[in-house]
């Protein structure tokens, strides 16, 4: 399952996610990943949760994101929840190539049997129409 927490910068996004981040990593009975940009939430998130920056591998672009995700999943068969902040900055503003990502990723999600959440920094409005069902606005 994948869910877009959606809403424009200030908006409570990454707060929300770090919600939901800690309440997964508490039930979880695998392992809990979160993917970042940068590494300025390091110390927000559980030592139990696995923190992975995207700069620190170089990731690029929605097809990097990609990869690196399927390779996750590929490589631990235990991981139940994913979370991804600042969505955008790692993959690119352009709302057509979002879309087309989330919807692979929506198949890896099934197929790895692993929740998706990322925060996408924009206007409701500007989103696809075919990412609304799984948008949720802040």
């Amino acid at each position: 399952m994948i869910t877009l927490i959606l809403g424009n910068k200030g908006s409570g996004k990454t707060k929300r996610l770090l919600d939901m981040c800690a309440a997964a990593t508490n039930a979880s009975n695998g392992c809990v990943v979160f993917i970042e940009k940068d590494n300025t939430l390091t110390f927000d998130l559980s030592h139990k949760t696995r923190l992975a920056v995207a700069e620190e591998y170089g990731i690029d672009g929605f097809d990097a994101l990609y990869g690196y995700i399927a390779g996750m999943c590929a490589g631990n068969y235990d991981i139940t929840d994913i979370f991804v902040d600042s969505t955008l900055k790692i993959g690119g503003r352009d709302m057509e190539a979002l879309a087309t990502f989330v919807e692979k990723l929506s198949v890896l999600g099934e197929k790895a049997s692993t929740n998706i959440v990322m925060s996408v920094s924009a206007d409701p409005a500007e989103v696809p129409e075919r990412l609304k069902g799984i948008a949720e606005e802040i």
